[in-house]
């Protein structure tokens, strides 16, 4: 069974602060575009392919379609609440990786066996620009 990444889109598309706030929707549609890369390579150190790639928007970004490789999720309500649902449900029973700095999500995710990691893992390192 492939493994699973559920990328915080809010909480990722925030940790370079290069004016999202101006346009939440177009960040969280940059972080889509950037995204398709890595569910065709994985994440090196991390996710070997083949993978699922979860991108999960909530507030202002709802509604941003998925592509080929990035299945998108609108959250109802809290992006925090869906992810850890998605976790639990899809994740159950095969590797699931979280993407996000949100130390109280990570918590929750990892209470169900989920691995986590930081923005850098989808950017690289190198900010928006430089995402792979």
């Amino acid at each position: 069974m492939d493994s699973l990444v559920v990328v915080d889109a809010a909480n990722v598309v925030g940790s370079v602060p290069d004016g999202w706030w101006r346009d939440r929707r177009g960040a969280a549609e940059r972080l889509r575009d950037a995204l398709p890369g890595c569910a065709e390579a994985g994440l090196p150190g991390l996710v070997e392919p083949p993978l699922e790639l979860l991108l999960v928007v909530e507030g202002a970004a709802r509604g941003v379609a998925s592509v080929p490789g990035v299945r998108v999720v609108s959250a109802d309500g809290s992006g925090d609440d869906t992810i850890v649902r998605l976790v639990a449900e899809e994740g159950a029973g095969r590797d699931c990786l979280v993407v996000t700095a949100d130390r109280g999500l990570r918590e929750r995710v990892q209470a169900l066996g989920a691995r986590v990691t930081g923005p850098r893992a989808v950017w690289g390192g190198r900010g928006r620009s430089g995402a792979p």
